[in-house]
């Protein structure tokens, strides 16, 4: 029996979705715009780990992070249109967990 190719998109979409942390921050953010401390806060998760994570979701255009030029100055992210599109990915995640985890 053959084995199946994977898709390199779906490989790279899984590999991005599988780093730790990135599915959370997505999904926090699923919420609306955020702070960093608001993120950091409310899902754990060191202030390294997320500028880092903020940085890639950035770099793939999944995060915008927008600066407001008042003093102090303030940061906010929020989701790209390709990031909410993720939605129903981790709607179905969220769905399958409370179905099926203990």
């Amino acid at each position: 029996m053959t084995q199946p190719t994977i898709c390199p998109k779906f490989e790279k979409a899984i590999s991005l979705l599988s780093q730790r942390w990135t599915a959370l921050v997505v999904y926090q953010l699923l919420h609306g715009k955020q702070r960093f401390s608001e993120i950091q806060s409310s899902i754990g998760i060191s202030g390294k780990v997320l500028s880092d994570r903020l940085k890639e979701l950035e770099k793939q255009d999944i995060v915008k992070r927008e600066v407001i030029p008042v003093t102090p100055v303030i940061i906010e992210y929020s989701l790209t249109e390709k990031g909410l599109s993720m939605e129903p990915i981790l709607s179905s995640i969220e769905n399958w967990s409370q179905d099926w985890m203990k």
